[in-house]
């Protein structure tokens, strides 16, 4: 069954926005985040094993719930579709890219960081947009403006979230989840920290609650 994209983004109270360099680590990687109970996953294009690291997670990590970042372009989406990505997310939304999205009906969180873009994408059907870069874009007090006049638009705000702050962030009516990095530092997936990494998303879900 494909979970629709409100349901994948309020099923978790984070997504981990993951860069992968080493296909090794992908794996490891996640059994470590889903043993921690975080199992919605994004996968960033932003290096050239991206799509096979998720290939591999999608093969190896049962309770994984895969998904790519960063996407781009049409050829992103068919590229991701074809690895058997579960959902997509872009820091903005172009029109060639939406309508690719579109066509496949791929379940889809397109960025945003205003007003006017919200309520396009929002006319378009996409029940959560990506807030980014979200503490540069306004942060809680620009989420939290935004409630009002456009009350039924869920976000998930990402870009300068970190445990931190992200309480402040899931506070707000209009957010349904956060993107973040935290949990999968990039020193730790080099140094084969994998338990460090499952303890970061044990505290991270009990600190925020997990669904």
């Amino acid at each position: 069954m494909t979970l629709s994209t409100y349901d994948l983004a309020a099923s978790a109270p984070m997504i981990p926005v993951i860069v992968i360099e080493d296909v090794a680590h992908a794996v490891p990687l996640a059994r470590a985040l889903v043993a921690g109970g975080i199992k919605v996953l994004e996968v960033t294009l932003r290096t050239p094993v991206a799509l096979e690291a998720i290939r591999e997670i999608i093969a190896n990590v049962p309770g994984a719930i895969v998904g790519a970042g960063t996407l781009r372009t049409p050829a992103d989406v068919d590229a991701c579709l074809a690895a058997g990505c579960a959902f997509g997310v872009s820091p903005g939304a172009p029109t060639a890219l939406m309508q690719a999205v579109a066509a496949n009906k791929f379940p889809f969180l397109p960025g945003c960081a205003s007003p006017t873009e919200a309520m396009t994408l929002a006319e378009q059907g996409h029940e959560v947009l990506k807030f980014f870069p979200a503490s540069a874009a306004g942060g809680v007090p620009m989420l939290k403006a935004l409630s009002g006049p456009l009350a039924d638009v869920k976000f998930c705000p990402t870009g300068g979230i970190s445990l931190n702050n992200a309480k402040e962030y899931l506070a707000l009516p209009n957010v349904v989840t956060v993107g973040g990095s935290w949990v999968a530092p990039v020193d730790h997936m080099v140094a084969g920290k994998w338990d460090a990494i499952e303890e970061l998303a044990r505290q991270t879900t009990e600190t925020l609650g997990g669904n």
